[in-house]
């Protein structure tokens, strides 16, 4: 399995989605929608951004009563994105649901993969907002087990902690690190943060890049120095 750059096209019209697209001339790099342009768009734009010839991460991170996320991940699996994802908080009976609701009659279905703790998440606010008083490495763990536990294909963690999931989960059991920046960039407002390089040199199966492509002055020679760094 090949690693991937994937850009987080937070955008939140379709106008500025596929100009944005449209800069990169032929080239279909992967690209994750997230609750910004899906909620202004709709399913719509994850269909013209498919048959454009993108694949796509449909990053809607959902978490309810198992019923209702079996549903949801129903619809969903109609729109033909390639990975999905929702909360590992949402326990082990969600995730199972999920990825019964997820997969098609036909058998085939996207990757599902959890999210363990935000990037935006560090230890105080976890302890202090959440009153979760296990130290964050732990939880990131617990949760990745409890998704592997359930099935699902991997995980969404920061890409501090790509290689212990892989040492807990297996490398099969898929990183997918956002809280990527360049060494000379800004983080934003990203607590547990790496560069592209550094995520390869750790294990991250896919790295997630938003700002730093999408708020660049070249976008496309800055998706190109995240392939040169992370891929190639």
């Amino acid at each position: 399995m090949g690693k991937d750059v994937i850009i987080a096209c937070d955008f939140n019209s379709k106008k500025e989605v596929l100009s944005f697209l449209d800069k990169f001339e032929g080239r279909k790099p992967f690209v994750k929608i997230g609750m910004e342009l899906f909620y202004a768009e709709g399913p719509a734009i994850v269909k013209e951004i498919k048959e454009r010839g993108h694949k796509i991460f449909l990053d809607l991170k959902l978490c309810d009563i198992p019923n209702t996320v079996k549903k949801s991940m129903a619809v969903l699996s109609g729109l033909d994105v390639d990975m999905t994802n929702l909360h590992a908080s949402g326990t082990i009976a969600m995730m199972e649901a999920a990825l019964e609701g997820l997969t098609r009659p036909d058998g085939t279905r996207p990757l599902l993969i959890a999210v363990t703790q935000l990037t935006s998440t560090s230890e105080e606010r976890m302890r202090e907002d959440l009153l979760i008083d296990r130290p964050l490495d732990e939880v990131v763990m617990h949760y990745a087990s409890n998704a592997k536990k359930a099935g699902l294909d991997g995980v969404v963690c920061s890409p501090r902690e790509a290689e212990k999931v892989h040492n807990r989960c297996g490398k099969e059991f898929l990183t997918v690190t956002p809280g990527v920046r360049f060494a000379d960039g800004d983080i934003g407002d990203q607590v547990r943060v790496m560069t592209p390089a550094d995520a390869k040199a750790i294990g991250s199966d896919y790295i997630v890049v938003g700002r730093p492509i999408t708020a660049a002055a070249d976008p496309v020679a800055a998706y190109n120095r995240c392939v040169a760094e992370f891929v190639d």
